[in-house]
């Protein structure tokens, strides 16, 4: 074995078997070099595989990022991307973990060969992991643009949700204080109910369901929870405006009833003065007047019901409902004196009514002619057809009861007949009408 007593050997006193003292010799001095060199290519590989495995873990954070924010195609090619790699990284760590458990490095009779295989083996190893964490570098380097982009879209996640939250909480707070006034607010609430399982889809965030429509749920809660919030604010409010609309109809369905009760002494200065044309069509307003005004009552009635029950829908249709037919109502019964006063002034001097119908022809004429020689036909027509209209209007009213009415009608129409005219001629010289 060697010139220092390679051929001598003892017992050891506790020992289990003979050491040489060659061996001792042995292993303190290269065989515990290569030992050392051993171990130092373990740690080295160890450190390597810790290095690729946290590279990992950050770039894996990273594609979840993208994925959870993007869902482009750029985005799908960099998670397979990173699968891909996985695999690789895989297949690299199998390689590093075979040769850790292939050597006991800490073993007494380790030999010489067997650590230099075991250095061989773990910096083949160690230089593998090296090679792919700088694969995987390379490619989270690349992915940066579209973590840049991830991370801003990720930055909407947070605020959105917390708006969503407080609009909530302010619906929640609203419809308590209205509840506290003795308004029930049920509809609201069981809306307000409605949002908690888009709060819990919510919550589960946007690595669950992406960013976009995380964000559109959030921007969904806020705008619903914000329109309870406002109707259980204004709910007070709308209580006294449907009371007070109720009070105000009930009075003004009271004074239609006396105003309809005077329609009948209008009626007969209107039978004893003019012609039966003139007032014929106005016979059954008084009795149409009260049965309207009636119903309208009743009406009012199930509204006050409505309120009282708080289902403000259907009270609120029903005040518009009674407020339409009161305004037909009174329209009905205003009629009559209408009626009476146009007729009076008329009969007494039909010359205005002629005069402010011809002054309208006279100015669609000269609007006719402006610019020209001769109209336009299309305008010609009707302006000379409105000008005879006036004339037989104006001679029917030459017998001995003349239909006052009809010759009111007349002009009216007349004038409307013009004022197309006019509408025409500007459309087409493009001025506004």
């Amino acid at each position: 074995m060697g010139e220092n007593g390679a051929g001598h050997e003892r017992t050891t006193r506790h020992g289990r078997g003979i050491v040489t003292t060659a061996s001792r010799r042995w292993f303190g001095g290269r065989d515990e070099s290569r030992r050392a060199d051993a171990q130092a290519a373990k740690d080295a590989a160890a450190a390597a595989f810790y290095e690729l495995d946290t590279a990992q873990r950050d770039l894996r954070i990273s594609v979840e990022t993208i994925v959870a924010a993007d869902g482009s195609p750029a985005a799908r090619q960099a998670a397979d991307g990173f699968g891909a790699l996985g695999q690789r990284i895989d297949q690299v760590s199998h390689v590093y973990i075979e040769a850790v458990d292939a050597y006991d490095l800490d073993r007494p009779e380790l030999e010489a060969s067997v650590a230099a295989r075991a250095v061989q083996q773990l910096t083949r190893a160690r230089d593998e992991l090296i090679r792919v964490k700088a694969e995987l570098d390379r490619y989270a380097l690349g992915l940066q643009p579209l973590l840049d982009k991830a991370e801003t879209q990720l930055a909407r996640v947070a605020p959105a949700r917390e708006r969503a939250r407080a609009a909530l909480l302010a619906a929640s707070e609203a419809l308590d204080g209205a509840r506290a006034q003795g308004l029930r607010a049920d509809e609201l609430a069981a809306r307000l109910a409605a949002l908690g399982p888009e709060l819990t889809l919510l919550n589960q965030g946007a690595a669950a369901h992406g960013v976009q429509a995380t964000v559109q749920r959030a921007d969904r809660i806020l705008r619903d929870a914000e329109a309870v919030r406002a109707e259980a604010a204004r709910l007070p409010e709308r209580a006294a405006e449907i009371d007070r609309r109720l009070v105000s109809l009930r009075t003004r369905a009271q004074a239609l009833r006396h105003r309809a009760d005077r329609v009948d002494p209008v009626l007969s200065e209107l039978r004893r003065r003019f012609s039966a044309a003139c007032w014929q069509d106005l016979q059954q307003v008084p009795d149409e007047a009260v049965r309207d005004v009636a119903r309208a009552e009743e009406a009012l009635r199930d509204a006050s019901r409505a309120r009282e029950e708080q289902r403000w829908e259907a009270a609120g249709a029903l005040i518009e409902a009674v407020r339409s037919s009161l305004d037909a109502t009174d329209e009905a019964v205003s009629a009559a004196q209408d009626r009476l006063t146009r007729l009076e002034a008329v009969a007494w001097d039909p010359r205005a009514e002629v005069d402010r119908t011809r002054f309208a022809i006279r100015d669609a004429q000269r609007l006719a002619m402006a610019g020209r020689s001769v109209p336009d036909p299309r305008h010609a027509r009707p302006l000379d057809e409105a000008v005879a209209r006036v004339e037989r209007a104006t001679a029917g009213l030459e017998g001995r009861h003349p239909d006052y009415w009809a010759f009111l009608l007349e002009m009216e129409d007349v004038r409307v007949a013009v004022n197309r005219v006019v509408s025409e001629i500007r459309e087409q010289l493009g001025h506004p009408s």
